[in-house]
């Protein structure tokens, strides 16, 4: 059995306690004759997984509480693997979900730190500069470079921080780990999805 999160930017993979990701180029190129239980959050991609006939889509087997209209599946999955606690997944797009007694209180969203220079880059040219995650937070830039990644990293950092006040904080995503570091109440787990995944297999009896 081959669990698949197939995302906006790639498709990462869990198999017993591995995981890999491969871009949406490599992932047509994929071929497996196990069963992949897969959750998509790429119309283009859906259509062409939809064909294959070992891959079980998972989303319609997810039974979740929430009044939330339009959550993805990929952040259902995680949540649903959390009792109580902030759910961050700092990818493409960083989404911040709050879980408290099994119930799904509410999310937001923002742009992810690549979305962040293209949104620069689109203002004028002089501030097409990468983010540096690594910035110093703890003093005013002098510099433009400096200041974009100022504004970006530490915008986040204080509205993850507004919000969870005393929850424990479950990161996952390509930026997860970096996020989770300012955070003492932080755990970074990149098999979250694929543990949403396998209760739902489990609790439906899918695999037999």
């Amino acid at each position: 059995m081959i669990l698949c999160d197939i995302g906006n930017s790639n498709a990462d993979f869990y198999q017993d306690g591995r995981v890999w990701s491969l871009s949406h180029k490599q992932f047509k190129d994929f071929a497996t004759k196990e069963t992949v239980y897969y959750i998509c959050v790429n119309d283009t991609l859906k259509h062409w997984v939809q064909g294959k006939s070992n891959f079980i889509d998972l989303e319609p087997y997810f039974e979740f509480d929430t009044i939330y209209q339009g959550m993805g599946i990929d952040r259902i999955a995680a949540c649903s693997t959390i009792e109580d606690g902030m759910i961050v997944d700092a990818g493409s797009a960083i989404t911040v979900d709050i879980m408290s007694g099994g119930m799904h209180l509410g999310g937001f969203i923002l742009p992810g730190l690549a979305a962040y220079e293209k949104c620069y880059a689109s203002i004028s040219p002089r501030l097409s500069l990468p983010i540096n995650p690594s910035i110093a937070l703890d003093a005013l830039p002098q510099k433009t470079n400096d200041a974009i990644s100022y504004g970006v990293v530490k915008s986040i950092l204080l509205l993850l921080e507004a919000t969870c006040k005393d929850k424990r904080i479950f990161f996952l995503g390509g930026d997860g780990k970096f996020f989770s570091k300012f955070f003492s109440n932080a755990i970074f787990d990149r098999t979250l999805i694929f543990r949403g995944m396998l209760k739902t297999i489990k609790k439906t009896q899918l695999e037999h």
